[in-house]
């Protein structure tokens, strides 16, 4: 695994979860769910990438690598000090090793109820998993 894909996986789970870290219903569980719908998207292959970093940075995919999102920034200049940052790149290289089970079974598409209104690709379905804010969704595309 290239370590770059490491590095980028930390950087899309604090930029998607730190919001939901300190929250009641989120905390590790909100880190390694994300974390759970990049690694069923790196599995599934095909049009979601064929590795870590091509998953997170495909366009339009992962709302924190988006030009223009405020957590661009936040995601390029996280301190690698920062107590959250540290639990990210634990969490990223957990997963990417197999010790965190999936909390969503096969979930590869999610959305924050906070920060969105409900994108058209989740309209008319149930979401498999809910954790805090966050809905979780197979849809094997």
């Amino acid at each position: 695994m290239p370590e770059n894909d490491l590095d980028i996986f930390a950087r899309t789970l604090y930029g998607e979860g730190r919001g939901e870290y300190n929250k009641p219903n989120g905390g590790l569980a909100a880190l390694i769910a994300i974390g759970n719908v990049i690694m069923n998207r790196v599995q599934n292959g095909g049009w979601f990438g064929k590795s870590i970093a091509e998953v997170c940075q495909k366009p339009w995919q992962f709302s924190c690598w988006n030009q223009g999102d405020p957590n661009l920034a936040v995601i390029q200049n996280v301190s690698k000090d920062d107590p959250i940052f540290k639990t990210c790149q634990q969490v990223a290289a957990a997963l990417i090793a197999n010790k965190w089970p999936d909390l969503t079974k096969g979930c590869d598409h999610y959305f924050s109820r906070i920060l969105l209104k409900e994108p058209k690709w989740a309209q008319n379905r149930l979401p498999k998993f809910c954790l805090g804010l966050h809905q979780f969704y197979q849809l094997g595309v």
